[in-house]
């Protein structure tokens, strides 16, 4: 009879995570000592301008949904410590570095983030291997591209045209009201009773398109969790833009008539507040748009075989 005193064949087998969790833990907390300033900054900005970026701070809980939904695939095999991923991680240790040490110009909060990315990138890559890294690499994305502020300089490149957009839709919606209205670059001159003009800067109120990044961010989610098809996710994100665009025209037509009663509507908090108003018609739309898309296939079910 044995005595059960050998050792133990599964404990010998078994690996041991407690010292790649131990390393795990510390390299990340030594990554998040390292971007502090740069966290502290994004949430500084969202708790400030809580009209235009407080949704960022709402991103990391939606993404880290989208991992709850995908926690079976992420847990079908065990992860594995990929040594590359130390590659990324050096890399963007050294590239938020530059940002911040070097020259002024590249002292971006968007370049950074870029760094900040790379790093926490390469961290999943060490210790969750690639296959747990495709599985989490749209929360990833969702988080980079959404969960954070974009600043006036990016934000000016991105708007510069659709500003024209809305200038000009804006301009033949009033006109098709029958209103007396006339357009000058992308500034709104709208005549009052009596003869009085009352100008609407395009520039100031496409602003909001800061805000419909918010609207796009949940619309982009609800195509994730309620669309099955990769194609019918794709077509609701590109109607995105358009939807967005239509919602800022019906927002500038809004601030329009409202600077015929009293120009003070046209700025300030009841600005932002119009602009809130019009998100609320705005999910509507893209619900029909995702209702559409989805009802665009019917699924038709298939008999058995004998």
């Amino acid at each position: 009879m044995s005595g059960g005193t050998g050792p133990n064949p599964i404990a010998r087998t078994s690996p041991d995570w407690r010292i790649p969790l131990l390393g795990a833990a510390v390299l990340t907390l030594l990554c998040v000592g390292i971007f502090w300033d740069f966290f502290f900054r994004q949430v500084r900005f969202a708790i400030n301008q809580q009209a235009d970026w407080g949704h960022t701070l709402v991103i990391p809980l939606i993404a880290g949904y989208f991992v709850y939904l995908n926690r079976e695939r992420l847990l079908a095999r065990p992860f594995r410590t990929t040594w590359i991923g130390f590659v990324p991680v050096v890399l963007g240790v050294a590239m938020y570095s530059v940002c911040v040490f070097g020259p002024e110009f590249l002292g971006h909060h968007n370049l950074r983030s870029v760094g900040v990315a790379v790093t926490f990138f390469g961290l999943m890559l060490l210790f969750l291997g690639f296959r747990a890294a495709a599985v989490l690499l749209f929360p990833f994305l969702y988080v980079f591209f959404f969960g954070q502020t974009i600043s006036e300089r990016f934000m000016q490149i991105i708007t510069f045209r659709l500003q024209d957009i809305t200038a000009r839709g804006a301009y033949l919606m009033l006109g098709a009201f029958g209103l007396d209205v006339e357009l000058e670059g992308n500034t709104l001159h709208l005549f009052d009773r009596a003869g009085e003009p009352r100008p609407l800067n395009i520039a100031e109120a496409c602003s909001g398109m800061r805000m419909l990044m918010a609207f796009l961010a949940l619309g982009i989610a609800m195509a994730y969790t309620g669309l099955q098809r990769t194609w019918q996710r794709v077509v609701v994100v590109l109607m995105g833009v358009p939807t967005a665009i239509f919602v800022n025209i019906l927002r500038v037509v809004t601030l329009s008539l409202l600077a015929i009663v009293n120009s003070d509507f046209a700025a300030g908090d009841f600005h932002s507040f119009i602009g809130l108003v019009w998100l609320v018609p705005a999910f509507l739309i893209f619900l029909g748009v995702i209702w559409i898309v989805r009802n665009l296939v019917t699924e038709v079910p298939v008999e058995g075989r004998a």
